[in-house]
Order: C-alpha cells, then structure tokens, then sequence
C-alpha cells in the first residue's frame, strides 16, 4: 500500500512549534496549495492543507520558514480522531510531513533583514548562495542560444501542469 504526499505551497501563518513531554519538537502549520484550474469567475482557488512536522525537521522549519514562504513537502495523509468537550467524537486528516524544502530565497520575497536568523556560513560549500550576496537576473533576450534569440512568452493558462 501507497501513501505518499507532495505538495507545494505557502504557509498561512508562522509555524506553531511546540515540544512534548519528553522533549520532542513538533510544528503545525497550514499550506495554501493552488488549484491546477481556474473557477467561472477566472480566479484561481486554493485548499488550505493542515500539516505537522516533527523533531529536526519542525524545529528548522519554525526558525527559516515564515508566513508566505514557498515550500514543498513529502510525507503522508494520516487521519485521526478524538472526543471534544462536548463528548462528541472529532476527526482530523492532515498529512504528517517527513521533510520539508525552502523553494525560494528570502531575497526574492522581499524579507531581506526581517528578523530572519543567521545563517552559519560554515555549513555552505563556496559555490552556495550567500546571504550577502544578491541574485542577478538573467538577461535572456540579449543572448544569442540555442534557441533563438528571445525568451518565449508562454501564459501559465497555456502550460499542462
């Protein structure tokens, strides 16, 4: 049997992190993930996905990870349940994440700066991006490639994913 979750979304909200007794880290947070389909009015919809993230992993995604960030997630769809208060049985489905990847950097959001933590240049190789550094456009249309001279302009309506 089969059950295996990728998504690819932003977050909602910071992640909530969290320890249990014994010490271990566990984060939830929501990913608003894209339709692949536009509704009648044009718009695109969104699902808003409950996640949760344990140990390493949650402590990294609740210190890099903010509101709006873009990441990808693997993991599977579990379903659980409880009795509320009210002594009424409650079920939850959420996909518990294995491993999360930061998808775009914090200076192409704009947050350069924004109490966002250090990163430890010792554990980046010198080819990595650094966060002094800032990423340079490519000038596609002035290039002369393989394939033609100009980028193609293709509208997302026109892609197949």
């Amino acid at each position: 049997m089969i059950n295996n979750v990728v998504l690819v979304g932003r977050l909602t909200k910071d992640p909530e992190l969290r320890y249990t007794p014994s010490g271990q880290g566990v984060a939830t947070f929501t990913l608003a993930v894209n339709r692949a389909f536009k509704n009648q009015a044009g718009e695109r919809e969104a699902d808003f996905i409950q996640c949760v993230i344990w140990r390493q992993q949650a402590e990294n995604l609740a210190n890099w990870a903010k509101k709006g960030a873009l990441i990808g997630v693997t993991g599977r769809i579990q379903t659980r349940n409880y009795e509320n208060n009210q002594g009424q049985r409650v079920y939850v489905t959420e996909i518990v994440a294995d491993s999360f990847q930061m998808l775009e950097s914090r200076s192409a959001r704009g947050v350069e700066g924004q109490n966002a933590p250090q990163q430890n240049q010792g554990s980046y190789s010198s080819n990595s991006y650094q966060a002094q550094d800032t990423p340079k456009a490519p000038n596609l249309g002035s290039n002369n490639g393989p394939f033609g001279t100009s980028p193609i302009d293709i509208s997302d309506d026109d892609l197949p994913f």
